[in-house]
């Protein structure tokens, strides 16, 4: 079945008019958000196909920006998320692409502070669903619907296996998991969605492994 309940078709809980250009928008920002760990100071948001020509119309611009402030796609909040931003100090710079997608509905995400930076690209893909198909270089599959870490590390024999036997001991069921590489010996990424949030504890023991660079996750 393509469609699992009714909130597949008509979208989750949110704020409107569109479940794809507005609560799908919202939940990339928010993705985004929460793998970066804190709110930005600054965003530029690259907009592609439909989204370009249609974002102010159908609030693409403040659902994007209101997952940028943690807001959850119900939030009242998102309407006025420009000028919370403004409030909160992140500048946000819009900008609307020719280049064509893979899929109608695209935004780039780049954010930043002082203390680092992340560049994302996710699609909207209708009912508030979304994927994140590119993490800083990286080619991956996230849907942002369930619990999941993101392990940047060395492409070293024992890495993967050493992470999942941290979650295993901890008795964490693995979903779905896939490794990107953009060379062999380099870096590469563990992207892992699990059943339940992970703790600090977890994290942080996954952190300490040899050949771990970074670790983020994104909380259901």
């Amino acid at each position: 079945m393509k469609y699992k309940s009714v909130f597949d078709i008509i979208g989750p809980v949110m704020i409107g008019p569109s479940s794809s250009h507005t609560a799908g928008a919202a939940r990339v920002g928010r993705v985004a958000r929460s793998l970066f760990g804190r709110q930005p100071k600054w965003a530029n948001i690259h907009f592609y196909g439909s989204f370009a020509s249609t974002y102010k119309g159908h609030g693409t611009d403040v659902a994007v920006v209101g997952g940028l402030l943690d807001f959850d796609t119900y939030d009242e909040r998102i309407k006025s998320s420009l000028e919370f931003a403004k409030q909160l100090g992140l500048a946000v710079q819009f900008f609307e692409e020719k280049a064509v997608p893979d899929h109608p509905n695209t935004v780039k995400i780049e954010i930043g502070d002082d203390s680092g930076d992340l560049e994302l690209v996710g699609i909207s893909i209708g009912g508030g669903k979304i994927e994140i198909i590119e993490l800083n270089g990286f080619e991956l599959r996230l849907s942002g619907h369930h619990p999941a870490i993101l392990v940047v590390h060395q492409d070293r024999y024992g890495a993967i296996a050493a992470v999942s036997n941290i979650l295993s001991k901890h008795k964490i069921n693995i979903g779905h998991m896939e490794v990107s590489r953009k060379e062999a010996g380099k870096m590469a990424l563990m992207t892992i969605e699990v059943d339940q949030n992970l703790d600090d504890a977890i994290v942080e023991e996954i952190q300490r492994l040899p050949n771990i660079s970074q670790v983020a996750r994104v909380v259901d």
